[in-house]
């Protein structure tokens, strides 16, 4: 042995393979905290976006009950409040029964630009059809509520 070098002394690293097994258990810990947040998020994003297309396909449901029945467009019209005419009342029943808070979110069946027909024909209408839900943590904090609106053309054939 050389003079001067100088070796450890036997058991002085002792805890060193300790504290790095620690520190590895705590970025792997952090890790999965992290990958428990990320999931509860996409389960959040994933029910707001079911809401989301089920008020869309409520909304086409009716517009397409509409286009059909276009010979009696002012039949629909409902402005959220009072009892739904006879025609939408199973479609304002179906969008109070799937959407979270439906019976306090009425859907709302605007008719506009109404243009007569010469002949006794029936009329057409600009529809707008409004379908708005709230989730039950945003009827705690009193959050306003979604919304989904389709805005279409609903004027009888000229054949």
């Amino acid at each position: 042995m050389r003079a001067g070098t100088r070796f450890p002394a036997p058991g002085s690293e002792r805890g060193v393979m300790l504290i790095e097994a620690l520190a590895a258990i705590l970025i792997f810990s952090i890790g999965i905290l992290a990958v428990v947040g990320m999931q509860a998020v996409a389960i959040k994003d994933v029910a707001s976006a079911k809401y989301r297309s089920e008020a869309a396909f409520l909304a086409q449901e009716l517009l397409a009950q509409m286009w059909i029945d276009n010979g009696n467009i002012g039949t629909y019209a409902y402005a959220g409040a009072g009892a739904a005419p006879d025609k939408i009342k199973v479609w304002v029943k179906k969008v109070q029964d799937r959407l979270p808070d439906g019976a306090n979110q009425l859907p709302v069946v605007t008719l506009t630009n109404t243009v007569p027909v010469a002949s006794p024909t029936p009329t057409g209408a600009t529809v707008q059809i409004t379908v708005r839900w709230r989730l039950p943590q945003e009827v705690t904090q009193n959050l306003p509520a979604h919304s989904h609106t389709v805005i279409a053309y609903v004027y009888p054939s000229s054949t």
